[in-house]
């Protein structure tokens, strides 16, 4: 790994695919019944908030803009997903998130829009002081153009987006769940 944890104080997840289980693709996950958390990620979460870290979702949410869910969606499900880490004393201190379609935007991942306004919100979060953790070429390619630290998860290789072998050469390490990537590199 090429960077120091211990100057890492903002966590940057993307959701479908770290948190929970992702959904094949092409499918949404709209509401809460579809929404199943991974092996270990509220353990994992609980941890990075032990940690004093900031813990900051950014998620591209392209089915708004195709009409499968809305932005109030969007919003309840992740009331619903506090509420839930809070029951595991976990929680996610900020959600931002693109509702634009592919090429709308300069928010979408692999733009930089939603962790520069991350950057507004948290004005002592900078790239040195950020990982983004995430389990996509995009997301990966993302922190890369901020200079920001990343970790790649692999996941399920059933719902894995193509990519995913540029995305682990490119990240700064890879790992096999947001949990395994927490107890290996930021506890």
């Amino acid at each position: 790994m090429t960077f120091s944890s211990s100057g890492i104080r903002y966590v940057f997840l993307d959701r479908d695919g770290v948190i929970n289980r992702k959904p094949p693709e092409g499918a949404y996950i709209s509401q809460w019944s579809d929404f199943h958390f991974l092996p270990g990620a509220e353990s994992a979460l609980a941890a990075l908030n032990r940690s004093n870290r900031r813990v900051i979702v950014v998620s591209n949410q392209r089915g708004i803009a195709l009409g499968y869910y809305t932005a109030a969606d969007v919003q309840g499900l992740h009331a619903r997903l506090q509420d839930h880490l809070g029951a595991h004393s976990a929680r996610i201190d900020a959600f931002y998130y693109c509702p634009h379609d592919k090429e709308q935007c300069g928010c979408r991942k692999p733009g930089p829009g939603l962790f520069l306004q991350a950057f507004r919100d948290f004005k002592e979060a900078s790239p040195a002081s950020s990982v983004m953790i995430g389990d996509s070429l995009s997301d990966i390619e993302a922190a890369r153009r901020l200079g920001i630290h990343s970790i790649f998860i692999q996941g399920d290789p059933e719902t894995r987006k193509p990519g995913a072998d540029a995305a682990a050469a490119l990240a700064d390490a890879v790992s096999g769940s947001l949990l395994q990537a927490v107890e290996e590199y930021l506890s």
